[in-house]
């Protein structure tokens, strides 16, 4: 089988001659990936190459539509053809099946129903606040919250082996605060890692759904306990060792996240660890940043911040000893590190 090195999507583009294909191409090409992981498609090929035919029964779809759409995806570098037969490419299958490193399945799931709040970008832009908020929106569709909590578990399972690497864990820690925690993985990661240790997740009630069940399925259920509430209006003891901070801070202004911060560090022991998970602003944004603080833009109306800022709300809290880690590849994100 040939395979086909796909294009680095974070370049910019704008060169195309004809300029309606840098329209027309990448709405394509997310609608066709989308489509496949909500027809299970690449699930399908998980244990082996299939023919058009074989594949349309599996996914009960027409003979028709899945030739057509499995010819596009082998076209964008998604799916291989060898004779009669389709296979998901590699790094397809390690990307969105379940055979794969991290199934992303669940993030293709939640575009489809972030497709259509882009569609007010242009009134979010006009009036440089959002419609409606993304969290507004999990109120008024329930199903939203769970969804969007499934893709977060996917990138945490993603994640988890670099906060394993570079968080150390002190023998004397106890308590875990796991902030924005939602899917729980992150707390299960480290319970199960760290025999000390014991958790609290808190977060939204309708980010906390079908966190119970994974906590239960992991045996912790004696060590971790969830505790739904906002960030904003939350007691959080004031006896934790460690505490979760991760991918958390986009979501908030500048003047919350400085409240946070400081409440998290009252809420520690001395010598007690924050660890800060954040995309950072840069003075010159990349494709990638740039298109997440317009995304931030459109769902929440907040944006991501700078290293300094950071650093002047710790030190502001009484933290010192700030290290900065920038993950690899760099699409991860950065790690923070401070303590009390």
């Amino acid at each position: 089988m040939s395979r086909t090195r796909k294009p680095d999507v974070c370049q910019p583009t704008g060169s195309a001659e004809l300029a309606m294909l840098d329209v027309y191409m990448p709405m394509m090409k997310s609608s066709a990936i989308i489509s496949a992981g909500r027809l299970g498609l690449f699930e399908a090929l998980v244990d082996g190459p299939l023919t058009a035919p074989a594949l349309a029964e599996k996914i009960h779809s027409s003979l028709r539509g899945t030739a057509t759409l499995v010819d596009f995806l082998v076209a964008i570098g998604y799916l291989e053809k060898d004779d009669d037969a389709f296979a998901n490419t590699a790094s397809t299958r390690r990307w969105f099946t379940s055979a794969g490193q991290v199934d992303y399945t669940p993030g293709l799931l939640w575009t489809h129903e972030a497709w259509a709040m882009m569609g007010s970008l242009a009134e979010t832009v006009r009036k440089g606040e959002p419609e409606q908020t993304l969290w507004d929106a999990m109120v008024e569709k329930p199903h939203l919250g769970p969804l969007f909590s499934a893709y977060m578990g996917a990138f945490a399972a993603d994640l988890g082996p670099d906060l394993l690497k570079h968080v150390p864990v002190s023998p004397d820690y106890r308590r875990l605060l796991d902030l924005g925690g939602s899917h729980g993985l992150h707390s299960i990661r480290f319970c199960r890692h760290y025999a000390q240790l014991a958790a609290v997740i808190v977060d939204m009630p309708s980010a906390l759904t079908e966190t119970g069940p994974e906590i239960d399925k992991a045996g912790l259920a004696d060590r971790i306990r969830l505790s739904p509430g906002t960030l904003q209006d939350h007691d959080w003891g004031d006896d934790n060792d460690l505490v979760f901070y991760l991918s958390v801070a986009h979501n908030h202004s500048a003047a919350e996240n400085r409240l946070a911060i400081r409440q998290i560090g009252e809420s520690m022991n001395p010598g007690g660890l924050l660890v800060i998970h954040e995309y950072l602003a840069e003075t010159s944004l990349d494709a990638l940043n740039a298109a997440f603080r317009l995304t931030l833009l459109l769902e929440t109306g907040t944006q991501t911040h700078r290293h300094e800022d950071y650093c002047e709300w710790l030190t502001a809290a009484g933290f010192s000893a700030i290290e900065r880690i920038d993950l690899e590849p760099r699409e991860k994100g950065s790690l923070i590190l401070a303590r009390r």
